[in-house]
């Protein structure tokens, strides 16, 4: 299967509802206490699009993306509005934003991060769809505006002298949700009106 790299239609994804799902299994004791684990080590995206669509135009250029994207066989960039850049929302993205490596004086290559922190806890999520043209490197608190190659395929960032040791490497971004049509079905509905509708367009994260 390939993945295409072009992005689901901008003005339809705003409307659209989803976020992280985790697996948790709790297993409750005959004492009434509760054992928990995890199922998976990091979370998955999912969306409903439908909510997106407002008049029957938005419903073709849908119809017309899964058919390209032959249902669910090949997966697409996906901008979570929710959650697409390294800074706040409030805030512009910055090359200090989150730190993605510590350099050894040999490694030349980093994967862009982000770090989701809460109290004393953080969940590092690998940030696999950089956008082009947004991406600014640091290392330490110096902005790098040359000396480094992106792969907005797959967010690994390749400095061409390695960072020297001890050396923070961090980045600011903004990126895609690399996803999948989670339905080889379109439900389509068109009343009177010519005002389309599906009752679910459900996309899933790519996990690779």
């Amino acid at each position: 299967m390939a993945f295409h790299e072009v992005r689901f239609p901008d003005n339809i994804s705003r409307g659209a509802r989803g976020g992280p799902e985790r697996r948790t299994q709790i297993v409750e004791l005959a004492s009434g206490d509760e054992e928990r684990n995890a199922s998976w080590a990091d979370s998955r995206r999912r969306y409903d699009v439908a909510y997106g669509i407002r008049r029957a135009d938005d419903l073709a250029a849908v119809v017309a993306f899964f058919e390209a994207r032959n249902g669910r066989l090949h997966g697409f960039r996906y901008k979570d509005w929710a959650d697409y850049k390294s800074a706040l929302p409030s805030q512009a993205i910055t090359a200090t934003d989150h730190q993605i490596g510590t350099g050894t004086g040999s490694l030349q290559t980093f994967q862009l991060s982000k770090r989701y922190t809460s109290g004393a806890q953080t969940w590092v999520r690998a940030i696999t769809k950089p956008v082009a043209g947004t991406v600014r490197v640091a290392l330490g608190m110096v902005e790098q505006i040359s000396g480094w190659t992106l792969d907005a395929t797959t967010g690994v960032i390749t400095f061409t002298t390695a960072p020297a040791g001890g050396v923070i490497v961090r980045a600011g971004f903004e990126f895609d949700v690399p996803v999948r049509f989670d339905s080889d079905t379109l439900d389509v509905t068109l009343d009177f009106e010519r005002l389309g509708s599906i009752t679910a367009i459900p996309l899933l994260e790519i996990r690779r």
